[in-house]
């Protein structure tokens, strides 16, 4: 961490729009680096602001902290990732909205179907779900998730 600058940690969080008790967090979970000064102050390598947006980036995504912790292990602890480093790390992320792409445009189309029929007739409709049957198939929307239809008798 000595090869780059030393930053407070007042300036990590104004440059990256956080609170202190933020970044102060996220250097409990062990999520970013920082090293103790001698009066007992953290100071972070500079390249933890990119961290720290990353963070916030992966957890819009839906990522769990212990999921972050795991792709920032890939990245060096002791110098600045590099351009490299963070396309590893990219592709991951391509993956999961790839992902995401394909269960969104599922859900779009299901949609379409109920929707765009225009019926709106709770005895005809196919998700029209009576005494709720379609639980025994575990929460959630199922038909939407693709289940068929449980028969009503």
């Amino acid at each position: 961490m000595s090869q780059e600058p030393l930053v407070s940690i007042g300036f990590v969080a104004k440059r990256t729009g956080n609170a202190v008790s933020l970044i102060r967090y996220y250097a409990n979970q062990q999520l970013i680096p920082f090293i103790r000064t001698p009066g007992g102050s953290r100071v972070f390598p500079r390249s933890v602001i990119r961290r720290v947006s990353f963070i916030l980036i992966a957890q819009n995504m839906g990522y769990s902290l212990d999921e972050i912790r795991q792709l920032l292990h890939t990245l060096p602890d002791k110098r600045t990732p590099t351009k490299s480093d963070w396309a590893k790390l990219s592709r991951v992320f391509n993956q999961r909205i790839e992902q995401r792409i394909a269960q969104l445009n599922e859900l779009k189309s299901s949609l379409a179907g109920c929707i765009g029929c225009g019926c709106l007739s709770l005895d005809k409709c196919r998700l029209y779900n009576k005494e709720d049957k379609i639980a025994v198939k575990g929460p959630g929307a199922r038909y939407l998730l693709g289940d068929t239809p449980i028969l009503h008798k």
